[in-house]
């Protein structure tokens, strides 16, 4: 039973030590901003504020792409 105490340490150690691949972050964050602003620009759209288009998607998602990246990056 001790043995897999180690292993379980020997990973968490590991994970914590790992700050991962930032192109898998920056993809994410792409992705992730995409939809929050497609959904954003559809609510904003439904309650008759701004009109649902692909500019106004692809302009949500960029501010959140740039407000998500430098808050992280700070």
């Amino acid at each position: 039973m001790s043995d897999g105490d180690a292993d379980a340490e020997g990973f968490e150690a590991g994970v914590e030590s790992s700050e991962g691949d930032p192109r898998v972050l920056l993809v994410m964050n792409a992705v992730l901003s995409t939809l929050f602003g497609w959904t954003i620009v559809w609510g904003l759209s439904y309650l008759g504020f701004l009109e649902f288009g692909v500019i106004n998607v692809a302009t949500a998602a960029i501010l959140l792409f740039a407000m998500t990246y430098l808050v992280t990056m700070s």
